[in-house]
């Protein structure tokens, strides 16, 4: 595929996922998102088929380019787990505060408990990259580096919800933590140092065997 062709996919991806997290999945239009697109009807349903299609590739390429990124962490030989489970919140704070908008859209989607074959390709794709962070965790306890008893379960769920409380509820989250979280300037300048911080500070404690000195 040509860079104009490419170009004009990227922009039509950009145009839709502000109108689905506006306006969420069944708000939405094909038509709507065309139009501000600035393309034709024909040329949205020659690249993506029909409004599930390009829902479903709107997630795609958030969620895979992750993963790609994901699994070179994962696959480094030269750092230990603990460094690869740093890497990855750095990494994840970082996309969460800059796509704010993709992840409204993704959490209303998930929070909407919907049942049929978007859902379930959605949910798959998103498994993939919880499963790379499974695997760090196990390797960790393999290496003998994180605690046996370690529930992997859990830890995932703290690192996704403590996101999605703060991304979900903004209005809610501002008054817990004292400053306007919906102003790009104390976001990036503020809030991700914080949640980074948090993170790392919360599962080094919980993850790392007490007798494994090589992390203080």
């Amino acid at each position: 595929m040509d860079k104009d062709k490419i170009d004009k996919k990227d922009h039509i991806l950009d145009v839709a996922e502000r109108v689905f997290s506006e306006l969420g999945f069944d708000g939405a239009s094909t038509r709507t998102i065309s139009g501000e697109a600035g393309v034709n009807m024909a040329m949205l349903n020659y690249y993506f088929g029909s409004k599930e299609g390009l829902f479903l590739a709107v997630f795609n390429r958030k969620i895979i380019s992750f993963q790609d990124l994901l699994k070179n962490i994962g696959s480094d030989d030269s750092i230990s787990a603990w460094n690869k489970i740093e890497r990855y919140i750095e990494l994840y704070t970082q996309r969460v505060v800059t796509n704010n908008c993709f992840q409204k859209l993704l959490y209303q989607e998930l929070a909407r408990q919907r049942k049929g074959e978007l859902s379930d390709q959605i949910t798959e794709i998103l498994m993939k990259n919880v499963g790379e962070v499974r695997k760090i965790l196990n390797e960790g306890i393999a290496t003998g580096e994180f605690k046996k008893e370690i529930d992997i379960d859990m830890v995932i769920a703290t690192i996704y919800g403590t996101k999605n409380f703060i991304v979900n509820s903004p209005a809610l989250t501002s008054k817990v933590l004292g400053y306007d979280i919906q102003k790009e300037k104390v976001i990036e300048e503020r809030l991700r140092p914080r949640i980074e911080a948090y993170l790392k500070t919360l599962l080094k404690s919980y993850l790392l065997n007490e007798h494994d000195n090589s992390h203080k």
